[in-house]
């Protein structure tokens, strides 16, 4: 029986795992470090997670991944190194439109004294850290899982610091068991659509909804480019699956959708799922970039400017150790298009929920 660390709870996809570890009878005791200012809505979630489950027990340890140890009390410390066994580090500042110094500190200063902490655990079997595939910033072309090359520059500060962070965790690979796992744009749910928070492809969602009146709504310049975006069901079985295998154990995986369909065709869908019409004739791209430069533009709409780096950029991720590591399960990354219905509808009952909504700055 594992006994797992996980930082990044709440989180969604912390959520997630947890879930999936309860679900599958792997786990009877979880720790979890949240912030201080997170611990009410930590403690809220962890009992929903456990009500079923009354032999599993979620420990929540308030801290900062910022601090040594991860600013744990002593007699914290002492219980935690005395049982962990596997590190999930989730921790990290998603935010596409973060300030530098402030991802450097979550996502570059964090990692590395997690790093250390991780160190100081007599028992650990593995190390789970989640970068993401993103790490190659503005390299184009076939992107690699056994690659770690530094790009000539990064989309954002988000890109670069997590680049900045797996090379911390790749050293991590000779000292104990680690994988490292590279997430494509993560969605909700295959079948159900469920997430809690709608970023990534939900920004143009977010647009399209909010253009949904007008008579034409155009494609956003012209792209050839793929877009990589993976349902969270099969990013959590996969890293479940992952956190076990011996095959996974040194190893850098892409979670990726091996059969990405073009931006252009995505965004079809979406204005046909979300507005019963498809999108005709084209907005210049440069005239996108010049609006979202304004703040009422991007918050009226939705997005994030930084969204629009992602409709050129030509780059597709390789799999190959991913298919090797989960050729003996029956784990497959559900089709985007097949299961976008499901998304827009999740969507469409929750979109008036600012919950659900990202604070666009």
């Amino acid at each position: 029986m594992h006994i797992p660390f996980i930082t990044g709870f709440p989180g969604f996809i912390s959520r997630q795992i947890i879930v999936e570890l309860i679900q599958q009878k792997k786990v009877e005791i979880i720790y979890a470090v949240v912030l201080p200012t997170q611990l009410a809505i930590a403690k809220e979630v962890a009992k929903e997670l456990v009500k079923e489950s009354q032999n599993v027990n979620i420990v929540i340890v308030e801290g900062d991944i910022t601090l040594p140890n991860m600013g744990m009390s002593d007699e914290t410390l002492q219980q935690v190194r005395k049982q962990v066994t596997v590190v999930w580090h989730l921790a990290a500042l998603y935010d596409l439109a973060v300030p530098r110094d402030i991802a450097w500190r979550v996502n570059v200063h964090g990692t590395q004294m997690v790093n250390e902490f991780v160190q100081t655990l007599p028992r650990i079997t593995r190390y789970m850290y989640f970068s993401t595939a993103y790490v190659a910033g503005t390299r184009e072309g076939i992107l690699r899982e056994d690659e770690l090359i530094r790009p000539t520059a990064f989309k954002n500060y988000y890109e670069e610091t997590k680049f900045e962070a797996e090379l911390l965790v790749e050293k991590m690979k000779t000292i104990v068991p680690t994988t490292i796992i590279r997430p494509g744009i993560v969605r909700g749910h295959s079948r159900t659509g469920e997430t809690i928070k709608f970023d990534g492809p939900y920004f143009f969602i977010n647009m399209i909804d909010k253009l949904s009146k007008l008579p034409v709504i155009p494609y956003v310049g012209k792209s050839t480019a793929y877009i990589n975006v993976v349902p969270i069901d099969f990013i959590i079985k996969a890293v479940v699956y992952c956190s076990e295998s011996a095959r996974a154990a040194g190893k850098t995986i892409h979670l990726t959708d091996p059969h990405p369909h073009p931006v252009e065709e995505v965004y079809r869908h979406m204005v046909w799922e979300v507005t019963g019409k498809l999108p005709k004739g084209r907005f210049p791209l440069v005239l996108a970039r010049k609006g979202l430069d304004l703040k009422f533009v991007r918050q009226r709409l939705g997005v994030e400017k930084e969204t629009l780096d992602y409709l050129t950029w030509a780059a597709q991720f390789d799999t190959a150790v991913a298919n090797e590591v989960l050729k003996d399960s029956d784990i497959e990354c559900a089709d985007f298009i097949d299961s976008l219905p499901s998304m827009i509808a999740f969507y469409q009952m929750h979109k008036k929920d600012e919950h659900y909504h990202v604070q666009i700055k």
